[in-house]
């Protein structure tokens, strides 16, 4: 897959709603459960991080959910991609990008949504034809003006910001031309995962799908 490809597809991906869930699951026995309620709700795009054992027990079972994209984060190594693949994402996202990790990811067939936080590392990116690229951390490195900025010269690249992204600020980056859609944790709040507040995240995935 080549990086242009790549872009194509996070690009689809990105616009399927304007919030994609990250997620850190630490019961995999509740993944497809919680699938299901953001999928219901209107978030089919769903980024399971790689920060837990049970990560891409949680990324099998939430495959299983129709209507659902699942992806994996938090891709740091060739082995994480190779695990994601197999475990059945059909998308990753990383926190920034190495040429080893861009590497796999095209050798995998795996699109790739690379994370950037300056100007230079997007140039980067787009030097070797990633046109969709992940903001990060997005509030920490100077939030919806500081995307705004790098839009000015680089308006050839889309974005989809992560890190400090609510629902109290994501329209703040929705409203940029350069940003498809937000990723972010607060639909899916930790103490409603452990009570299996289906309904709960349900409506806060509904709240979040109306954004745009």
């Amino acid at each position: 897959m080549t990086p242009q490809e790549a872009s194509l597809k996070s690009a689809e991906i990105c616009q399927l709603a304007p919030v994609v869930p990250v997620l850190v699951i630490d019961d995999a026995s509740k993944a497809r459960s919680l699938a299901e309620a953001l999928v219901s709700g209107g978030l089919p795009a769903l980024e399971i991080t790689l920060r837990t054992p049970a990560a891409l027990d949680a990324i099998r079972e939430m495959s299983k959910v129709e209507g659902g994209v699942v992806g994996a984060g938090t891709l740091l190594t060739p082995e994480d991609v190779l695990a994601a693949k197999e475990a059945g994402a059909l998308f990753g996202v990383s926190p920034g990008a190495t040429d080893r990790l861009l590497d796999a990811c095209e050798d995998a067939d795996l699109p790739l949504l690379p994370g950037a936080a300056t100007a230079t590392e997007a140039m980067r990116l787009l030097e070797r034809g990633y046109t969709v690229q992940k903001f990060f951390p997005a509030e920490a490195a100077g939030g919806a003006p500081a995307l705004k900025a790098i839009g000015a010269p680089l308006p050839q690249i889309k974005f989809c910001p992560t890190g400090g992204v609510s629902l109290a600020n994501a329209m703040d980056y929705l409203g940029l031309p350069n940003t498809l859609c937000v990723g972010g944790s607060w639909v899916a709040p930790k103490d409603k995962v452990v009570a299996g507040d289906w309904d709960g995240i349900r409506e806060l995935a509904r709240a979040a799908a109306a954004l745009k």
